[in-house]
């Protein structure tokens, strides 16, 4: 692991345990002819998988619970991948919760590489582009773009990282309240990384390699995502929002058909008014 922030034990205080839980959190939309490609090739030892459904009109959930009984199902706050995501945190009981996409192109044999790093470490990033990573489904589009807002993470953030637009991670459930995250499209992954950074938690990164979408097609949309991440970055790096904490237990039945829009405020709120919205999962 490549460490970013911080040395020894988690910023949380929390030292690191061989008995520690796992939930993966797998959001997903229309992913019948996937989510059980990825379901399968998890390994053992997982404590809880929470499958977050973005109101899919396909088999997906049926799917899921053939190849997997014991998985949670939940349905997303708003429409959007961190909407999902949100969801899927805020349900997971793991200390080391782990996000990898429904659609195939995130290896579930890496796991134990995500977990192992994420017991020093309060976020663990997936890296394509670090030694021993790779992608063979990235555009040359989308990878300047990632190329140019890393640039700028690493600059603004003073950190060293080598990959930023990739879902694949892990953290630590006792750092979402001081993560504080409400965004609800794509840009979820940055708004992980640069509020980590910029509360001084333990960031580190895992080599990692992209497999092209089993079936179906992508919905990424690289531009308007793109300006997304790009506010979402600047806007922390200026007005960070303060931290939250838990001061009540979850209420996981609750949060599983969950409706309520998240507040938006300061330069993210102008994400949403450039995009025209946030974008379908």
């Amino acid at each position: 692991m490549n460490g970013t922030n911080g040395n020894g034990a988690s910023a949380n205080g929390h030292a690191p345990s061989s008995h520690e839980r796992v939930t993966i959190v797998i959001p997903a939309k229309d992913e019948a002819r996937n989510v059980a490609w990825v379901l399968r090739r998890l390994p053992p030892g997982i404590d809880e998988v929470i499958l977050v459904d973005g109101n899919s009109t396909d088999d997906t959930i049926a799917v899921a619970r053939a190849v997997r009984p014991d998985v949670v199902v939940a349905t997303e706050r708003e429409p959007g991948k961190g909407a999902a995501m949100r969801t899927g945190l805020d349900m997971a009981t793991g200390d080391i919760i782990v996000t990898i996409d429904a659609d195939g192109s995130m290896d579930p044999r890496e796991l134990d590489r995500y977990i192992e790093a994420a017991r020093e470490a309060d976020l663990v990033k997936g890296s394509r582009f670090a030694a021993e990573g790779g992608t063979e489904d990235i555009s040359m589009i989308r990878w300047l773009g990632n190329l140019v807002l890393l640039g700028l993470v690493n600059l603004l953030y003073g950190a060293h990282l080598t990959d930023l637009c990739y879902g694949y991670c892990a953290v630590r459930r006792s750092a979402l309240p001081t993560l504080g995250l409400r965004s609800d499209g794509f840009e979820i992954e940055t708004e992980m990384t640069v509020r980590a950074l910029r509360a001084g938690l333990r960031v580190g990164e895992v080599p990692s390699f992209e497999l092209p979408r089993r079936y179906g097609s992508s919905h990424l949309r690289a531009f308007v995502d793109g300006w997304r991440v790009l506010f979402t970055l600047i806007a922390v790096r200026v007005r960070p929002r303060a931290p939250q904490t838990l001061e009540q237990p979850i209420d996981r039945p609750a949060l599983a058909g969950a409706s309520e829009p998240v507040a938006a405020d300061g330069a993210l709120a102008s994400v949403d008014l450039l995009a025209g919205g946030g974008p379908t999962l």
